[in-house]
């Protein structure tokens, strides 16, 4: 009966398998979550985070300058306090390590909502010369620790022709 009907005419079935189903599933998850997310759209307290942001809330951004005297590193650490926030070196590396708690309350036109974060973080940036520990000086002021790490030697800026003899 089924090989009567005009539109069955010369095609295919392909046989149900796993391979098969994830393009329907994919579609209707994408679907489904521009749904939800149309639905909240005005309504600021029902927002989702990304998870691009719940991971980069708690990796702190670094920057590294070395000098002829020293390697000062900054790290960007929004929203913790110097009591959150360790700094070690080991085995020529410096290491920031922290913890991060946050907790936020909303009650805005009879929604309410609380988020609890936790989370903890560690970068160990590796030094390029040996520094002197006993003159490492750390420094905190409005989320931005910089940790000033002077050169046990310094280099040496004196230029030095050398001589190009011929083969």
């Amino acid at each position: 009966m089924k090989s009567l009907m005009p539109w069955n005419l010369g095609t295919k079935r392909l046989p149900i398998t796993r391979e098969n189903e994830y393009p329907t599933f994919s579609i209707l998850q994408a679907e489904m979550n521009r749904l939800f997310e149309d639905y909240f759209k005005g309504m600021p307290l029902f927002q989702p985070m990304s998870i691009d942001e719940e991971l980069s809330a708690f990796t702190p951004r670094i920057d590294v300058k070395e000098t002829v005297n020293e390697i000062v590193v900054s790290a960007e650490m929004p929203g913790l306090h110097e009591k959150d926030i360790d700094v070690s070196l080991a085995e020529n590396m410096l290491v920031l390590r922290g913890e991060k708690k946050e907790e936020k309350e909303h009650d805005v036109k009879g929604y309410y909502r609380m988020e609890r974060h936790f989370g903890s973080f560690q970068r160990a940036i590796p030094l390029p010369c040996e520094v002197d520990p006993a003159k490492v000086e750390a420094f905190f002021k409005h989320g931005v620790i910089t940790v000033v790490l002077p050169k046990l030697r310094p280099a040496n800026v004196e230029e030095k022709k050398i001589v190009i003899k011929p083969m």
